[in-house]
């Protein structure tokens, strides 16, 4: 665990290496497929379990991750092999390693085809109305002119709760790397302008060529509404890196602040990647 750019992919693989052990990703993002360079999916993505399972329009959940999860790491136990998790969604790990109950499963497939076909023949008064009735919580949060977020929310609403099954019994250990701010402030604001650099505007067109739009929920990961933006001439692009650059920073405190807080957290001590792994002793996993 850490904040982003923190440098948890690197310490994650080489833990990985030594040890021959499987890898789960736990970055809400990363699970979309084509959205890679603002994301930061790292360059050899066939090492690892729930990369790229998602377009960038399907929603995803906590809950559907720890079901995933879940059996990835029952496979594991089967195999015999250690599994090392990373990502900067805390709270997937947390919900994975303290057993939470009562969250969202995936919507029933054929779901989105439904509602899709329904909003034609019946128009929108009439899902909002069912929203309503469903979740008059999801109605109160949600932009009610707005199409495909009544539907998103209907789907959202009409998803059953799934209750985390037993886990095999691994030993669990939770490492987090420690993080000086002003240092990672630098860092994220270099990675954003790397993205750029890497063809990131590119990445996104590629994707509204594809039919995606900037409300689809893969979209919401930093940066790439501000980018759609460029393509579209709303905004510059130094206007965009700033606005970028400032979310992921306040992202990046908002994680200091979770990992704070998270049950049985071992911060690791030292200043190179390798030294930490060096430090991992058999017994400790």
């Amino acid at each position: 665990m850490g904040p982003t750019a923190s440098g948890k992919t690197a310490l994650a693989e080489a833990v990985a290496e030594r040890r021959n052990a499987w890898l789960i990703n736990a970055d809400a993002f990363q699970v979309y497929r084509g959205m890679d360079i603002g994301t930061a999916k790292p360059p050899d993505r066939s090492r690892y379990h729930l990369l790229d399972i998602k377009n960038p329009n399907e929603t995803f959940s906590c809950g559907e991750w720890v079901e995933r999860a879940g059996a990835v790491l029952r496979s594991a136990w089967d195999a015999s092999r250690d599994v090392v998790i990373v990502g900067g969604s805390g709270l997937y790990i947390r919900s994975l390693f303290e057993n939470y109950t009562e969250m969202a499963s995936p919507p029933p497939p054929g779901l989105r085809e439904e509602l899709t076909a329904r909003l034609a023949n019946e128009g929108l008064e009439a899902l909002v109305a069912e929203l309503r009735e469903r979740s008059p919580t999801e109605w109160e949060r949600t932009d009610l002119q707005n199409p495909q977020r009544v539907t998103r929310a209907l789907e959202r609403a009409q998803s059953t709760k799934s209750v985390v099954r037993s886990l095999p019994p691994f030993q669990r250990t939770k490492f987090a790397i420690p993080t000086e701010p002003a240092a990672l402030a630098a860092r994220i604001e270099q990675r954003v302008r790397d993205m750029v650099d890497d063809g990131w505007l590119d990445e996104i067109q590629a994707l509204l060529g594809q039919g995606y739009r900037q409300d689809d929920p893969g979209f919401r990961a930093h940066g790439y509404r501000p980018m759609a933006s460029v393509l579209s001439g709303e905004l510059a692009l130094l206007e965009a890196i700033l606005r970028t650059t400032i979310q992921v920073r306040q992202y990046a405190k908002r994680q200091r602040t979770w990992l704070r807080r998270e049950p049985g957290l071992r911060w690791l001590q030292g200043c190179m990647i390798e030294a930490w792994v060096e430090t991992i002793e058999e017994s400790s996993i």
